[in-house]
């Protein structure tokens, strides 16, 4: 077997099954798991409840993204509506802001360098983890899929929790945020340019992960 790998950065869009290969791969390879999308829905769960409007005083989005890198210690912690479908929306938006990737940097960079429990190494699941942070990341992967097989992939997540949704609702939020996730000044989506990228468009997830296995055992041969 090849040598287990210290970090393992994965970046891509909503619903490309990203979260579902981390666990996986966290598991396999006994790393910790950081879900950083879960530290910027904190953040903007914080900022619903609070009644802030988002890009109102960023000064304090700077103290929310702290207090929610602190709430979700334990990492499986699970904060009251963080799975909401506002909260999505609305960590899209704060994600964006400045004030809100600086104070959860710090944050992500210590996880990847120092993990929980002596584990060997971390699994980082993001938008910006391969090139902002941790660009020296001994693995990277940038999972992603068609616009329109995501939505789908979102649709049957919302109905299954039992949520009204509607397919060309969906798609348009997809779009949006992805347009929101691509075009930000600070940190935009994008693949790192020594990323192994993975399409799971027609790729169930037991495939999704046997490809990125076999990238991370023979990367070095």
């Amino acid at each position: 077997m090849t040598d287990i790998p210290k970090v393992i950065a994965i970046d891509g869009p909503a619903a490309a099954g990203k979260g579902t290969l981390a666990k996986r791969l966290a598991e396999h390879f006994q790393l910790e798991l950081l879900d950083t999308g879960l530290l910027y829905r904190a953040v903007a769960r914080k900022v619903l409840d609070n009644g802030i409007a988002i890009g109102d005083a960023p000064e304090a989005y700077a103290d929310l993204a702290g207090q929610a890198a602190r709430d979700l210690i334990p990492a499986d912690l699970e904060v009251p509506g963080l799975r909401a479908d506002e909260t999505a929306q609305a960590a899209s938006k704060v994600s964006s802001l400045p004030a809100v990737r600086g104070a959860l940097l710090d944050f992500q960079r210590d996880f990847s360098r120092n993990p929980p429990n002596s584990a060997p190494g971390a699994v980082l699941d993001g938008r910006d983890i391969g090139t902002v942070v941790c660009p020296d990341a001994d693995v990277k992967l940038f999972v992603t899929a068609s616009t329109e097989i995501r939505a789908k992939r979102r649709l049957k997540e919302l109905q299954d929790r039992g949520l009204e949704a509607i397919y060309a609702r969906v798609l348009d939020d997809m779009k949006e945020r992805d347009a929101r996730d691509a075009g930000r000044d600070v940190s935009p989506l994008v693949a790192a340019e020594d990323s192994f990228q993975l399409d799971t468009s027609d790729l169930d997830a037991d495939q999704a992960f046997a490809a990125a296995l076999d990238f991370i055992e023979n990367r070095n041969t």
